[in-house]
């Protein structure tokens, strides 16, 4: 079952924006230099963490009797998406540094 657009919009901007940094030319610049992977990372785990307050907020919302259940469970599972991503990344980071670990000197 294919998620709705609500849903899978956000997580497809998301992966063009780090895209777009990841692709965009380094120049001497300070201001408009590429963001390091530190940083990417870094912006990465801070919209997951404003993603799940989102979420959060609006169970809260719902709970409360202000918000439906339909935004509930949007909120929710973008928190779960961007939340996944991250998880993604990390374990792609950890099988990097076992490889880089297991090649000889």
């Amino acid at each position: 079952m294919p998620l709705p657009p609500t849903v899978t919009q956000p997580a497809l901007n998301a992966y063009a924006q780090a895209a777009k940094r990841a692709d965009a030319p380094a120049s001497g610049d300070a201001d408009t230099a590429t963001p390091s992977f530190g940083e990417v990372l870094s912006q990465s785990i801070g919209e997951a963490i404003e993603a799940g307050k989102t979420g959060e907020n609006v169970s809260i919302q719902a709970a409360s009797g202000q918000s439906n259940l339909q935004d509930v469970v949007e909120a929710v599972t973008a928190a779960e998406v961007s939340l996944q991503t991250v998880v993604s990344i990390r374990d792609r980071v950890l099988s990097a540094y076992q490889e880089i670990m297991r090649m000889p000197i």
